[in-house]
């Protein structure tokens, strides 16, 4: 079942679905700004230590930033991100430990930049998420690919878009495993491996009914 103990991630290449809300539900991110500022936080922390800090990293140029990641070593990743989703009061991210306790320190850097972020920008103190994050564990392939549909499919499922405006979501991960060549937060590649091609997975994430019928499977996992 998920928790919001203190999780100590010991092993290296575990693989855990991550999500927490905002306070008593409230929203988190209320402006494209406030969602874009939570993508660069994720590309940031994603590393365990970087040569500047993250206030000079946001004032780098674009090419000036990609130059920075082609040049950082991948031994000092805390995490793969495999799939995330933004949504207004929440988020998703499936997670693959790359250093030992590396889930932890950077669910842990990620949510206190934006929280101090947020706060800034809308005049408010106190926390912005419910305590803790919560994580459950994934151990088998089934689970793993059932869950990332879970979460490119949450703005579908949870009304915020229609089915056919999801490849125009901004804030997930889907529209990086639809355009091999787009700019990458996630390593799509883990779970595009399961599949013939990307339009099976495309059919797969879209079968309404086969993901109704699963969605029972990993009832426990979900965050609403």
């Amino acid at each position: 079942m998920p928790t919001n103990r203190k999780f100590v991630f010991a092993n290296e290449q575990i693989i855990y679905h991550v999500f927490n809300r905002g306070v008593e539900k409230r929203p988190i991110f209320t402006k494209s700004r406030e969602y874009s500022r939570a993508l660069e936080t994720l590309k940031f922390y994603r590393y365990g230590s970087l040569p500047l800090k993250f206030s000079k990293f946001l004032d780098l140029a674009n090419d000036k930033k990609d130059e920075l990641w082609k040049n950082l070593d991948d031994e000092n990743v805390l995490v793969e991100i495999i799939a995330f989703c933004l949504m207004p009061n929440h988020f998703h991210f499936l997670l693959k430990q790359k250093k030992e306790n590396g889930i932890s320190k950077f669910i842990s850097n990620f949510s206190n930049s934006y929280t101090k972020y947020f706060n800034t920008k809308n005049k408010r103190v106190g926390p912005l998420l419910q305590g803790l994050f919560k994580a459950v564990f994934v151990d088998s392939d089934e689970q793993f690919i059932h869950l990332s549909r879970y979460i490119h499919l949450n703005p579908v499922t949870s009304y915020l878009i229609k089915t056919e405006d999801l490849e125009n979501y901004q804030w997930s991960s889907y529209f990086e495993y639809l355009v091999p060549k787009a700019e990458k937060i996630t390593s799509s590649e883990e779970v595009l491996g399961f599949f013939k091609s990307i339009n099976e997975y495309k059919k797969f994430v879209l079968d309404q009914v086969s993901y109704a019928r699963e969605l029972d499977k990993i009832k426990h996992l979900v965050l609403e």
